[in-house]
């Protein structure tokens, strides 16, 4: 058992089961996110949605840098980013009036719902609207699930507990990995095999809400005190839970005095965190981590591999992402969220501008790279990610669902994950079209913006590790140097 401050906290079986089934929410993400390229790639695919982009790659002299470029293949994976943010803003009504446990229940059925819909598509709109259902799906997952795991986190595993979240969306990417692996040689199906898979951690996500209880943050807020308690207790693995309870009691009573926590967020104390969190989000998809995760078959096409080697090398990218979330799992709580995006940041820049030299010199429009430079390619590319997924991946997520207070925090939250989700999309519908147009430039344009975060970071952002989350406010944005003259 663990003290700290009056937290009592001991880990049991069932507050593990909490944490991972909760997590699940995470996976049915990265399983789309890894899924996407993957499908996007296969013959099969192309002929039945897009055959001008499959005649288009089977020319002889192909483009290495457009043989992609088509703005309805964007779509396909855009048109799922682009729902889930507006569902987010459903989402954090929902998680506010519902609780968290309901709103996870209909995320996962709705990205069933999804799952269904694109593997049995059979011309363009039903496969689109698919992607849509997928993205109220992962819009309603995506706001709650971190939220979930923040609140039922103890205060000295809240950094681990929340980036499981992170860790199961790259188990997710890998998962699909290994999936589109196989069916990429199931003619003429395989695909349908891969979008229908997905139905799998949803599902799982389903049946864990039967199993979970609700914050207990969630309970008292909505008027239940007394199961607020219990289900205290009953995380918590421990009876003494009376200075954590009376301190989420006081939280939700001060909730209360803010009827409206939209309109809330544009007060000064507000402002803060909600910078933050937007900022983390669009910086995270800045780092062009998704530009490879997405299209990382098709990137590896585009550098000359052939054959299976694309989704070899997208599955060992996946592994890597992995592994180094772990990382993140053991150092947050320890090193703290600013190190570790600050040290991320110098290793990706270096590792972009490397990949962005090594095509501009040696990967001409319709050759390949020679044996020795895709290798490096692929070792730079895993060092990138290696960065990126004990960093900006996981702690995108954490710190903002951290910061805000309880009277804002689902609204809060809310546009973190729309912006997210927004900039995914504009990222999914451009790189294809922006990797034709700018070519192994693209890489110096995300190298510019891993630049900018980095500065950001050492000059805007407060260290949270070890802060409770309802003292944010008088710990961490009333003592930070630029933050403090709004309070």
């Amino acid at each position: 058992m663990t003290v700290i401050e009056g937290h009592n906290s001991k880990i049991t079986v069932y507050v593990v089961s909490c944490w991972i089934l909760a997590a699940f929410g995470g996976l049915m993400f990265g399983y789309d996110i890894g899924i996407s390229g993957g499908v996007s790639a296969m013959d099969d695919f192309l002929i039945l949605f897009f055959r001008n982009v499959y005649e288009r790659k089977k020319t002889a002299k192909e483009n290495n840098y457009c043989k992609y470029d088509d703005q309805f293949l964007q779509l396909f994976t855009s048109s799922l980013y682009l729902s889930a943010l507006v569902a987010s803003f459903f989402a954090s009504k929902a998680a506010t009036k519902l609780g968290r446990k309901i709103t996870m229940m209909m995320a996962s059925l709705i990205f069933i719902a999804g799952a269904v819909s694109s593997a049995a598509a059979q011309n363009k709109k039903i496969l689109i609207l698919g992607r849509i259902l997928f993205g109220i799906g992962i819009g309603f997952g995506n706001e709650t699930v971190p939220l979930f795991l923040t609140e039922v986190a103890p205060i000295q595993q809240r950094g681990a507990v929340n980036i499981l979240f992170q860790l199961f969306i790259t188990i997710g990417i890998l998962i699909a990995n290994l999936v589109n692996f196989i069916t990429v040689n199931i003619h003429p199906n395989g695909w349908r095999i891969s979008l229908g898979s997905a139905v799998v951690p949803a599902a799982i996500l389903f049946i864990g809400t039967f199993v979970i209880s609700d914050t207990p943050m969630s309970l008292v807020a909505r008027g239940k005190p007394e199961k607020g308690k219990t289900a205290l207790k009953k995380i918590r693995g421990v009876t003494d839970v009376d200075v954590e309870y009376e301190e989420i009691v006081a939280s939700c009573e001060q909730a209360k005095q803010v009827k409206h926590a939209f309109r809330n967020l544009t007060q000064p104390p507000s402002i803060p965190p909600l910078v933050i969190a937007i900022m983390l989000q669009i910086f995270q998809q800045l780092t062009g981590i998704n530009a490879i995760m997405f299209y990382a078959p098709v990137l590896f096409q585009t550098m000359g591999f052939k054959g299976s080697g694309p989704l070899i090398s997208a599955v060992v990218t996946g592994l890597v992402n992995v592994l180094s979330t772990c990382v993140a799992i053991i150092a947050v709580d320890k090193v703290g969220r600013k190190k570790l995006l600050i040290q991320s940041c110098c290793q990706m820049l270096i590792c972009q501008v490397a990949i962005g030299f090594i095509l501009e010199k040696n990967l001409s429009e319709t050759g390949g790279l020679d044996k020795t430079m895709a290798v490096i390619v692929v070792i730079l590319v895993c060092t990138y990610v290696m960065a990126f997924a004990w960093s900006w991946g996981p702690l995108g997520w954490l710190i903002p669902s951290e910061t805000f207070p309880l009277e804002t925090r689902t609204a809060g939250f809310a546009f973190a994950v729309s912006t997210n989700m927004l900039f995914t999309a504009i990222i999914a519908q451009s790189f294809l079209t922006t990797l034709c147009f700018m070519q192994a430039y693209t890489f110096y344009f995300f190298s510019a913006w891993i630049l900018i975060m980095g500065l950001f970071a050492i000059f805007f952002l407060p260290e949270t590790k070890g802060i409770p989350i309802d003292a944010m406010v008088e710990r961490a944005w009333k003592k930070h140097p630029v933050w403090k003259k709004l309070f």
